[in-house]
């Protein structure tokens, strides 16, 4: 502001500061406003009136049913192929399913009674469409928990009849499993060109869900998951002869499918809750599966829940994002307590044979090699979301980089401290199991973990931006399942919510100025909506790369398209599309901003992954058996969270510490390992090995925990 202001008279100088004042209000808010994208459309518009309702006093309750709080699915596809994608909700409610067809302009209609496919299980859960019987339209298949709490039902196959009418046939097909399912996915893992099905159960706590990794060798019919091989149109269980693990120690809660390995097949990534471990199966081209996870994978979140497969950042990779439940609200986070001890985790990792799992999202990326993924998720800024359910990575503001979406929210925390403290007395405990009335009061002591909806921006330098209020999530809710779809036709991708207690969500997405493309599929009779193939689109300098899964986040489905977000260009330099035999084709200097239809019959030739995908060479190689390096740290048994539990971190074990030096000026390499507490440090060279009786005085390079 230059001096001459200040010599005006005050009352001019009053007004100057106050049109200064304005205009630097107009001008923060030009800086830090920008468009919203999504808009939440009201129930009044769009005729759904879905509702997942559940209540505190309902039976079972809380106390009897582990995952009574984890609500239904939704899935979205064009079951009349009229080129406008409809929605299929679950409910926790017998005969509360809903299917609404698209009308246009979101605007849909309530047929579920003349569909028939309300359902008739008491308890459904996940819900996927697909082309079962493979006619050409899309089929429903509803997942439904039974067989303990009185809950009673199997799953349902709602095969399409071509005029908006289903007919269940879950039996004929080999498909009416009752037990604990969560979701099934559909793909075609052995290559012969038919759809199988990958059936994810829960467990339940029982005594048989205790112990060590050899229990994933005992065989449980209800909670164990499935793989069911298309013979012919029926469905054969091959779970054992596949290598799939099917025993009450997962809790399947998460199923993704995806080429991880770059080698043309299909793999399984299962997310499961609690003490056990996620699976990664590596498909092995012949019909079976190698669980592979702690080959690949150094950690997991430990309550895994919905997960997805995309390539996030654009590498031609798939990578793997996991939802848990930690807290990104300080308050929040210091009321928040795991289901076990240091000592028990400990114990569970040494003598269990289980691997290191952390309460938090996890985004792991895959580096390469067919070999390693490496957790990125709290570097990249998403590891915490507070109780989350159904990650969805996808292009929401058409940029050409993916975005992350977080369906998020919990009627009643149980892992409150408070409420651990109140639950655990003695007096409390005996009421309980005696059921002298003590439930409601209980359940009031269980703070509420209503939450928004949580998105983010992805970038180009692989950190993601929390966008949630700016983009149109601030209000809160309880969301599980969701899904993503172009609803209307223009480019944008709309999402979908399936809530407990509130009316279903469609946010529709009213971004502009950035363009796009749209692929759908015509395949083979076996498989005519292309499940599987593969998409590269080369446009400028970047590529982008999806296959076509439509299982995604927790319990539900998206429509059988790919999209890719363009930015500013409108044209595609190639489209590179591979089939699920291998077979594939390329198309040069495409337009965007269009829905192009991919034929299978325009394909030909054998695509060979292995020569468009070289194998990155390591930077680096193990030369430790080649010296003799046969040091072994070895730490004191002292766990500093026994004496102050909040502390992020254990001090105890920040080591150990390493230098490398000439330490004799012979050209020799030596390293020196600092020890704990009352031991020497140990000095080893190529030449000999001696312990020091005090340690040099060098730079010491802290060595990360390989815990972490």
């Amino acid at each position: 502001m230059t001096e001459s202001v200040f010599r005006l008279k005050p009352g001019r100088r009053l007004f100057f500061f106050m049109i200064a004042w304005m205009a630097s209000l107009s001008s923060c808010k030009q800086k830090v406003g920008e468009p919203q994208i999504f808009q939440l459309l009201d129930s009044t518009q769009t005729n759904i009136n879905f509702k997942n309702s559940l209540s505190d006093s309902d039976n079972p309750g809380i106390f009897n049913y582990l995952y009574f709080y984890n609500g239904g699915g939704v899935a979205i596809g064009d079951i009349n192929n009229d080129g406008l994608p409809d929605i299929f909700f679950t409910s926790n409610k017998k005969g509360g399913n809903k299917l609404y067809l698209n009308k246009g302009n979101y605007q849909f209609e309530d047929i579920t009674e003349k569909a028939g496919v309300a359902g008739d299980a008491d308890w459904c859960t996940g819900v996927t469409m697909a082309d079962v019987n493979n006619d050409g339209y899309l089929d429903i298949y509803v997942c439904c928990v039974s067989g303990k709490l009185g809950f009673k039902g199997h799953n349902m196959l709602y095969i399409n009849n071509h005029d908006g009418t289903f007919t269940e046939e879950s039996a004929k097909y080999g498909l009416d499993f009752a037990g604990f399912s969560t979701q099934a996915a559909f793909f075609d893992y052995n290559h012969d060109g038919k759809l199988d099905c990958f059936l994810l159960n829960q467990s339940h706590h029982t005594v048989d869900t205790y112990g060590d990794t050899s229990l994933r060798r005992k065989i449980n019919k209800q909670a164990g998951s499935k793989l069911f091989l298309n013979d012919n149109g029926h469905f054969v269980d091959v779970t054992l002869k596949a290598g799939i693990y099917s025993s009450a120690l997962g809790y399947g809660l998460g199923i993704a499918i995806g080429d991880l390995n770059n080698d043309g097949w299909d793999d399984i990534y299962e997310g499961n809750d609690f003490h056990e471990n996620d699976y990664y199966y590596i498909n092995n081209h012949d019909g079976t599966f190698t669980e592979s996870g702690a080959k690949h994978f150094n950690h997991y979140s430990r309550f895994s829940m919905g997960n997805d497969i995309a390539d996030f950042n654009n590498d031609g990779q798939l990578d793997v994002v996991t939802a848990d439940m930690l807290p990104d609200d300080e308050a929040l986070l210091k009321t928040y307590i795991g289901d076990e001890s240091y000592d028990q985790y400990k114990v569970k990792i040494l003598d269990g044979g289980f691997q290191y799992q952390y309460s938090r999202n996890c985004l792991q990326k895959n580096l390469g090699d067919g070999e390693a993924f490496s957790d990125v998720g709290l570097m990249d800024g998403v590891a915490a979301t507070d109780w989350s359910w159904s990650p969805l990575l996808a292009d929401y503001d058409n940029d050409g980089i993916k975005d992350l979406f977080v369906a998020n929210g919990i009627k009643r925390r149980p892992t409150d401290m408070d409420f651990i403290s109140f639950i655990s007395n003695i007096s409390v405990q005996g009421s309980l199991q005696s059921g002298h009335g003590m439930d409601n009061l209980a359940i009031n002591q269980m703070p509420s973990g209503v939450s928004h909806n949580y998105i983010f921006k992805g970038t180009k330098s692989e950190k993601f931006i929390d966008k949630s209020a700016a983009w149109g999530f601030r209000d809160t809710m309880l969301s599980n399942g969701a899904a993503y779809a172009d609803l209307n036709n223009d480019g944008n991708l709309d999402l979908v919510t399936n809530n407990l207690n509130h009316t279903a969500c469609i946010y529709k997405n009213v971004s502009k100025g950035s363009h796009y493309l749209s692929l759908k599929f015509n395949g083979t009779r076996d498989n005519r909506f292309g499940i599987g193939a593969k998409a590269y689109v080369f446009s400028g300098k970047q590529m982008q790369y999806e296959e076509l899964m439509l299982t995604r986040g927790f319990q539900s489905s998206v429509e059988p398209k790919l999209h890719f977000g363009l930015g500013s260009s409108t044209l595609i330099d190639s489209l590179l599309v591979i089939w699920p035999d291998q077979t594939y084709q390329v198309m040069h200097k495409l337009q965007g901003d269009q829905l192009l239809t991919i034929d299978q019959k325009n394909a030909n030739g054998h695509f060979v992954h292995n020569q468009f995908f070289p194998t990155v060479k390591p930077v680096f190689k193990d030369i430790t058996s080649d010296i003799h390096l046969n040091w072994k740290h070895k730490e004191d048994d002292f766990v500093d969270f026994n004496q102050q539990p909040l502390i992020p971190h254990m001090l105890s074990e920040e080591g150990p510490r390493i230098a490398v030096a000439d330490v004799n000026h012979e050209g020799w390499t030596t390293f020196i390992f600092a020890e704990p507490k009352g031991s020497p440090a140990h000095c080893l060279s190529k030449r000999l090995t001696v312990n020091l009786k005090s340690p040099f005085n060098l730079i010491l390079l802290p060595m990360q925990s390989p815990k972490m």
